[in-house]
């Protein structure tokens, strides 16, 4: 008997949706503190505690931490920092990318990581926070580089346009700018790790539901259902390392044409 079946017989099954990412408080009497927030704060304190640990002795033969410390941040500087923007700006933003890539990437794949199993940036409210901080600091770098004339000038006016174009594609580059890039930016990863949680939730607990309480060929077919499950954990893991080094690289380059001097 299909979940459809059961579902329409009234026995039970509840399919996965936006409910499940609502997580109850883990103290009443402090609504805001909910697993996710607990996974950020846990994030922060893994992160730092592996940066020490790989960074405290500079040995010529790295051991293991070292060696995953070293080639982390190598890999971060040079394709997200050095080749993006250029020899003379990109140690003074590397730390905020580097930052940014490590703790999206962690906070991403704790929704495949076993007693965790919620990736934190599924809950829009986190990589709005870190768009902000990238949205600021953009904009702050570019008035700052060229002044706020100079700047939204460049960003609006783009060069080898005819001038009646300009009445139409100005307020298209200025909220390009303004609201386009940061709210796709917060999307983009939101809506992956949204999407991406929940099509596990639909194999991993309509398998479990089929196995216990269905009947005929549904126990069998739950075994499908998990296996589908375990191929998807391992495609969800390919796309939250993906999303991290996205939102790392648009952070780059949002960057790089806050400072370049044309488009």
């Amino acid at each position: 008997m299909s979940l459809v079946v059961l579902a329409e017989e009234g026995e039970g099954y509840t399919p996965p949706g936006a409910g499940d990412f609502q997580l109850p408080p883990i103290i009443d009497s402090i609504e805001w503190f909910t697993k996710p927030y607990l996974q950020a704060i846990l994030s922060a304190l893994v992160i730092i505690a592996f940066l020490y640990v790989a960074s405290r002795k500079g040995s010529l033969v790295p051991s293991r931490v070292q060696f995953a410390g070293e080639g982390l941040y190598g890999f971060v500087r040079k394709d997200l920092g050095r080749d993006i923007l250029g020899t003379e700006h990109f140690l003074k933003f590397l730390p905020l990318i580097f930052s940014l890539f490590i703790f999206v990437a962690l906070n991403n794949v704790f929704g495949i990581i076993p007693f965790i199993q919620f990736p934190t940036m599924s809950l829009i409210g986190f990589p709005i926070a870190l768009t902000l901080v990238v949205w600021i600091t953009y904009l702050w770098v570019g008035i700052r580089t060229k002044g706020p004339i100079g700047y939204f000038k460049q960003e609006m006016f783009p060069p080898g346009v005819p001038w009646w174009v300009y009445f139409v594609l100005s307020p298209i580059e200025l909220a390009k700018v303004l609201l386009v890039q940061p709210l796709t930016m917060a999307l983009r990863l939101f809506a992956n790790m949204f999407a991406g949680h929940l099509l596990l939730l639909v194999f991993i607990l309509g398998g479990e539901y089929m196995l216990l309480h269905g009947s005929g060929p549904s126990p069998v077919l739950s075994f499908a259902a998990f296996g589908m499950g375990i191929v998807m954990t391992f495609f969800e893991l390919l796309v939250q390392l993906l999303q991290a080094y996205v939102f790392a690289l648009l952070t780059a380059l949002y960057l790089a044409s806050s400072l370049s001097e044309e488009h």
